[in-house]
Parts: C-alpha cells; structure tokens; sequence
C-alpha cells in the first residue's frame, strides 16, 4: 500500500518530540503500511479495524492510537 503525505508525519513528529506515546504510534501506523501485503480492502480492515474508506478509489483514513493526559494545574 502507497503511503501518501508521509512528510505530515513525519512533522508531526518533529513537533511532538515529547509525546513519546504519539511518537511510537506514528512510528507503528507508518511501519504498518509500508510493510504491509495487503491485497484486498477486505485484508486491511481484517489488519486495522480502525480503517474508514472515504472514497471510492479505495482511500483509507487509519487512525493514530495515542492517549494525551492534560495536569489540571496547568489548564
């Protein structure tokens, strides 16, 4: 599978170099659709459930798994 914008990422890594847990997800999602033999709409899904197909050229939104906790002293 062809990741597209793959420079988004990779910024938004570069802004976020203290969220470990966001760094490691964008680290797993990127990893996950390069290596990935996907041969079938059906297989992605089966492989990330968090896939949503927005159009029907077989696009695909794939979530970033990662939790962010506010202090409340510091809102």
């Amino acid at each position: 599978m062809k990741l597209l914008r793959k420079d988004k990422l990779l910024k938004l890594k570069r802004k976020n170099q203290g969220n470990l847990k966001l760094l490691k997800a964008i680290d797993e999602l990127i990893e996950d659709i390069e290596n990935s033999n996907w041969k079938d709409k059906i297989e992605l899904i089966e492989s990330r459930p968090d896939a949503d197909r927005v159009h029907s050229d077989d696009i695909f939104f794939l979530d970033i798994k990662y939790s962010y906790n506010f202090d409340s002293s510091c809102i």
